[in-house]
């Protein structure tokens, strides 16, 4: 078995209690922060590698240090809201290794001289919000969160933050925004979050994932977690793997596991022994790959040179049966409904893309349909104010010159040129 960092509940089922999680050296961490100075946390986890699981994969450490130094409010913000199609590993560590969370929100606060912290968790995940309150409630009774922690003299107070279930809410500043009541609705960036960030106060967003890796990090040193996964890809890596596999779920390996071993070996293969038509290896912003990238490594840089991206690590696998204009016009959809509608390239530049691959869809396409689709994708990319504008071309785009021959056939013959089709969405 791989080194398990986060899914300790596969050592014990019961670690969402926080006595077990104490007896797996839950909270060590947090005591050896205490014995360093906020800089030293932050040095040691620039030193580490750990970069951001929820998509971008910017350095944790780096950006730990663009908070101001000194008095004043400041606020560490955990990004629960796991909206992407495909995405579904946070839930798993909030429910059940939820402690892992709160001591690396702890741990955080503490090195960024921030005494309050947000975990925002969207909206249906309700249950998981429960279970997350319940540690939050333990955790206060034990002296891991409030006033004068551990006798350090170090205040932290957490609390659990239910969003409505806005895709955008997982852009930072949408998510600021919804925490402090408003519309979940982007800002223009500067000022960034580190500046004016909750409440007009300096601010850290990290996801779920990343921050939950910071506890091992700090008891185990940067050296340790070095030496798991390929340079500058260090530690572990959650994989969510969906679609047309025998074994569908979350796995976690060492970043850099080839995309073979984790839909062969973790996965079980493809459903019924057909052979892999196409992948999504980082949720569904993340270009689409094809056969002949299984054996790359899933690490940002590897995606990366191959023109894809690890995004959130959820792979969605599409088996020879996957008819890919009825797959992308489910995701246009999406996109079109999860426009906040602030930017006019990105609100109605997504509807036009769904509208269109609609209609190829119905067997209503038109000639020069492909191109047209191709253009709008160009007048949409990097002109919006966040990133979902970009993440539906990022998705559209390579599906379509990828697999331009089906979309193609779509329009030519008003039929699709997969038979016996099985839906992926």
């Amino acid at each position: 078995m791989s080194e398990i960092v986060l899914f300790k509940h596969l050592i014990d089922p019961e670690v969402r209690n926080i006595e077990n999680y104490i007896k797996l050296g839950g909270y060590e961490g947090l005591k050896k922060a205490f014995t360093m100075q906020p800089d030293d946390i932050i040095e040691e986890v620039k030193r580490s590698n750990l970069r951001g699981r929820g998509g971008a994969g910017f350095p944790t450490g780096l950006k730990w240090s663009f908070m101001p130094k000194g008095e004043g409010q400041k606020y560490f913000v955990c990004n629960a809201d796991e909206g992407e199609p495909g995405t579904f590993k946070d839930r798993y560590i909030m429910s059940e290794n939820p402690h892992q969370l709160i001591e690396g929100m702890v741990i955080g606060g503490y090195a960024m001289g921030a005494t309050v912290g947000y975990i925002y968790i969207r909206g249906e995940f309700e249950f998981v919000a429960k279970i997350l309150q319940k540690a939050i409630d333990e955790a206060y009774e034990k002296g891991f969160l409030g006033k004068n922690i551990l006798n350090s003299g170090f205040d932290f107070d957490l609390y659990v933050h239910l969003g409505a279930g806005a895709y955008v809410c997982g852009e930072e500043t949408g998510l600021i925004n919804s925490l402090e009541g408003k519309p979940g609705q982007p800002r223009l960036k500067p000022p960034f979050p580190a500046q004016y960030g909750v409440f007009g106060k300096p601010t850290t967003v990290n996801n779920v994932e990343t921050i939950a890796c910071v506890p091992d990090i700090i008891k185990k040193g940067a050296d340790w977690f070095l030496s798991i996964g390929p340079e500058k890809n260090n530690g572990t890596k959650i994989y969510a793997v969906s679609g047309h596999v025998n074994n569908p779920g979350v796995f976690e390996l060492p970043m850099g596991t080839p995309l073979r071993e984790i839909i062969y070996e973790h996965a079980g293969g493809i459903v019924g022994g057909k052979k892999l038509k196409a992948v999504i290896p980082g949720g569904s912003s993340a270009p689409v790959l094809g056969p002949e990238h299984l054996d790359i490594p899933m690490d940002f840089d590897s995606l990366k040179k191959v023109g894809s991206m690890l995004g959130s690590g959820a792979i969605i696998v599409m088996s020879e049966d996957t008819c890919m204009v009825e797959a992308f016009t489910r995701l246009a959809k999406f996109y079109a409904h999860e426009s906040c509608g602030q930017c006019t390239p990105c609100r109605e530049g997504t509807a036009w893309l769904y509208k269109i691959l609609k209609r190829i869809e119905d067997r209503e396409g038109k000639k020069g349909d492909i191109d047209l689709i191709l253009d709008i994708c160009g007048k949409i990319m990097g002109r919006t104010i966040c990133p979902l504008g970009d993440a539906a071309v990022m998705c559209i785009k390579p599906a379509v010159e990828r697999f331009r021959d089906e979309f193609e056939y779509h329009i030519e013959h008003k039929k699709c040129m997969v038979e016996n089709k099985i839906p992926i969405f």
